[in-house]
């Protein structure tokens, strides 16, 4: 192998370069971002180590220590990225016999949970004055999103029929047409009530529980920018949409009951891991909890 140029860097990263700019023809800016995340790993590279004898473990070991030294998951992914290039690069030139980077995997991502709205944000949002058929209907929708953690396929698929208003329940078509029975709140109950008796006035094409001016189902686009203009319209700090909603009912389900099974339940979630994942408990609830729950916890009461 040629010795190391003046710079430090290795001649197979001039080569690779070159090979990136003229035959892939790459742009500048990838180039750059390719050959930085390899002097990166090469910074950490043991003194007598060298590109074309690194092994798998070696380069496992090399990502794990930029990883403890604060390289982020989403930084590592342009790192491997970049790595497996290199020997994919490395295997064409015939310089090795088996790409040791095939299988590295880099640290997974944190996936960022949805910040859902507080119950005093809620209730405001809710509190709209519902004076015309479509602000009757929006706040119906709203009411449901709240009340029962629908998905926004599924409040749009519901047909009036769907309704149970005996029992106070929804019946929803969830993902993987998977059936599931919702419970809905009072609150909810008597705002789709009060659109019905409206709806009753318009000419609808189905039994489509929610509509539009002409009779129309009403499409998923049309409810997500319904929401978004509530939300501004009560001048909340935050963008509304669906999933918000049905974030917030799952989040302040599960600050009130703790019951991570039934609002696995509530939102049809086939994997608890889903349902853990998607909401988050404050940590003063958790304290709560536990100093309720766990018999070494527990103060000690008054003997009877």
């Amino acid at each position: 192998m040629v010795d190391n140029v003046s710079s430090g860097t290795s001649p197979w990263l001039i080569d690779f370069e070159r090979y990136l700019t003229t035959e892939r023809q790459v742009s500048a800016y990838t180039v750059r971002n390719y050959l930085f995340e390899l002097k990166r790993v090469e910074a950490v590279f043991a003194a007598n180590d060298d590109w074309l004898e690194l092994k798998h473990e070696s380069l496992q070991a090399i990502i794990a220590k930029l990883h403890r030294k604060g390289l982020s998951p989403r930084s590592l992914s342009l790192t491997l990225s970049s790595i497996k290039q290199f020997f994919d690069f490395l295997l064409r030139e015939q310089q090795i016999s088996v790409n040791p980077a095939l299988n590295l995997s880099a640290p997974k991502q944190a996936k960022p949970l949805p910040k859902n709205m507080d119950v005093d944000s809620v209730t405001h949002l809710l509190e709209i004055d519902a004076n015309d058929p479509l602000s009757y209907r929006d706040k119906a929708i709203m009411e449901l999103f709240y009340s029962s953690g629908l998905r926004l396929a599924e409040l749009a698929a519901l047909n009036v029929t769907d309704i149970k208003f005996s029992q106070a329940q929804v019946k929803v078509m969830g993902k993987g047409s998977k059936e599931r029975i919702v419970p809905i709140g009072k609150l909810a109950l008597t705002a789709i009530s009060q659109w019905l008796d409206i709806k009753r006035d318009i000419p609808c094409e189905d039994d489509a529980l929610f509509v539009t001016a002409k009779g129309r189902r009403l499409a998923h686009r049309s409810i997500q920018a319904r929401l978004a203009k509530w939300g501004q319209e009560q001048a909340l700090s935050v963008k509304v949409h669906p999933h918000k909603l049905r974030h917030s009912f799952a989040t302040h389900m599960l600050e009130s009951s703790a019951d991570l099974r039934a609002v696995q339940e509530l939102l049809g979630h086939a994997n608890l891991s889903t349902t853990q994942v998607y909401t988050s408990l404050d940590f003063q609830h958790l304290a709560k909890v536990y100093d309720s729950a766990h018999p070494r916890a527990k103060k000690r009461g008054n003997k009877s």
